[in-house]
């Protein structure tokens, strides 16, 4: 369908001149308002003012510009309806075939700090109308609400117009566009709230993914709240895979909530290893060291920035992604050797709430948060050395990010042996024992939840552990007390639990 009457009207100016050139060169009047038509008449295109279509001037500071019928009737008209037809024509309205317009940049004034007298301002009314009434007559009419979609204009006009096909899709893309401009003035006006009454979310999306957790599954990426994996860069390796992503960000919160310099490996989506130490080559040694086997194919997490040392450490095993908060220049030559090797860079995840889907719902909770030592209780009559409670600390913050039920033990600030995700805490205490082996001497122990029974306690014991923090609240937290004290344990109580699913 050709194009015999534009309206322009756009914040970003960009590509806008050569747009309504080719829409002169293609026969097309130009309708146009505010500084569009200033940046149009100052580069030689004859544009139409909206102040000669409708006979009225701008009003309220800028605030009324297009609202009016002699514009809404020529974009809202129905071509196919020849009441619609006979009605414009006697009213003199003109049909408008293409309308290009963007919005108030609310979202960059809000990132910027402007005051609220400023934001209001920004919230757009005339161009949000406009954008809805082009898109809703997508048989007849077209609408661009960015740049980007220019050249596609131009290539239609080349070849007759633009077709039924484009219009849809622009269509579709006017209504998400407006639709995520109001969401974000609605997060702006709950205060960022997540707890209200609806949830209003807008999510563009950043990456088409190869698959989801499976071959036969579809998957992509959309931008969420806060910042982090979502938000990395890729710096090198095969494009990111679903469980990459899911894996990457499991190993990045750990990594981040531990004292730097520290190193996590992450498989399916448990830390297989954690550590802290002077530096991050010891530090990747060391959470290596908890479980070779599983760390092989593994997903690592470093702190701090990667130098040359670490870097030669991430190497030397297979690993699928390695994320940092950046790498020194001999690291990434070092990385980038390992062509399929994915290196991201990322910032400290920020996200205040967790989503997950649910059939029929979504499921929203704040961030789990671990509890400083300074709110623990010791409930038995030995205490832990000070070297234990650092270590202890550190198992705390592991255990919470273990899938439950989890136990995990720790030594020297690194971990030795993690049961993860087993439906009885014994056996989730077996296993890490077992894995810890001779290792588990002298080493202290995070439970992510209460000991139901003594045996869990007595099991530790039985392989050396010296200590062990958990969260207390078993109706047999006193059966649990005693066990410990029997054998010489030191225990403390967080108060607070930690379950993982």
């Amino acid at each position: 369908m050709p194009i015999t009457r534009a309206l322009l009207s756009v914040s970003d100016k960009t590509g806008i001149t050569e747009l309504a050139r080719a829409l002169l060169e293609a026969g097309a009047e130009i309708v146009s308002s505010g500084g569009t038509a200033q940046v149009l008449q100052a580069a030689g295109v004859p544009v139409t003012s909206v102040e000669q279509v409708t006979g009225a001037p701008e009003m309220l500071g800028g605030r009324v510009k297009t609202l009016h019928p002699l514009i809404y009737g020529g974009i809202l008209a129905d071509r196919a309806e020849p009441s619609h037809l006979r009605e414009i024509d006697h009213l003199g309205i003109s049909p408008i075939d293409l309308v290009v317009v963007d919005l108030y940049p609310f979202e960059r004034a809000l990132a910027e700090g402007l005051s609220e007298d400023e934001l209001i301002e920004h919230i757009d009314i005339g161009g949000v109308a406009l954008i809805r009434a082009a898109a809703k007559n997508w048989r007849a009419v077209t609408v661009a609400v960015a740049p980007e979609r220019y050249p596609d204009l131009l290539e239609a006009m080349r070849n007759g117009g633009p077709s039924l096909e484009l219009r849809y899709a622009l269509a579709l893309e006017a209504f998400s566009h407006t639709a995520a401009y109001d969401a974000a003035i609605a997060r702006y006006l709950a205060g960022e709230e997540w707890w209200g009454e609806r949830l209003v979310i807008s999510a563009p999306k950043l990456l088409d993914l190869r698959y989801g957790e499976n071959p036969h599954q579809r998957a992509a990426l959309y931008e969420g709240p806060g910042r982090g994996i979502g938000s990395s860069r890729q710096l090198n390796g095969k494009e990111l895979s679903y469980n990459n992503l899911l894996d990457a960000n499991a190993a990045w919160r750990l990594a981040a909530s531990l004292e730097p310099p520290a190193a996590v490996i992450v498989k399916h989506t448990n830390p297989c290893g954690a550590a802290c130490a002077g530096s991050l080559e010891p530090a990747l040694r060391a959470a290596r060291a908890c479980d070779e086997s599983s760390a092989f194919g593994g997903i690592v997490a470093l702190n701090a920035t990667c130098d040359g040392m670490a870097a030669h450490a991430v190497v030397e095993t297979f690993f699928e992604v390695v994320v940092a908060p950046g790498y020194d220049t001999e690291a990434l030559d070092i990385l980038r050797r390992k062509k399929n090797l994915r290196v991201l860079s990322a910032e400290a995840p920020t996200a205040a709430v967790e989503l997950r889907s649910i059939s029929g719902g979504l499921l929203v909770q704040s961030c789990d948060e671990v509890s400083g030592a300074a709110e623990w209780t010791v409930v038995t009559k030995a205490e832990p050395l000070p070297e234990q409670l650092d270590d202890l600390r550190f198992a705390w913050e592991v255990a919470a990010a273990v899938k439950s039920n989890a136990i995990v033990l720790a030594a020297g600030r690194a971990t030795v042996g993690i049961g993860a995700g087993q439906m009885s805490r014994v056996q989730a205490a077996e296993i890490a024992t077992r894995n810890a082996g001779a290792r588990a001497i002298g080493a202290v122990c995070a439970s992510d939840a209460f000991f139901p029974f003594a045996d869990g306690i007595e099991k530790l014991v039985e392989a050396g552990v010296s200590a062990v923090v958990q969260p207390g609240g078993s109706l047999r937290d006193h059966d649990v007390i005693a066990a410990a004290d029997k054998r010489g344990l030191a225990m403390v109580f967080t108060g607070q639990r930690h379950f993982r699913h």
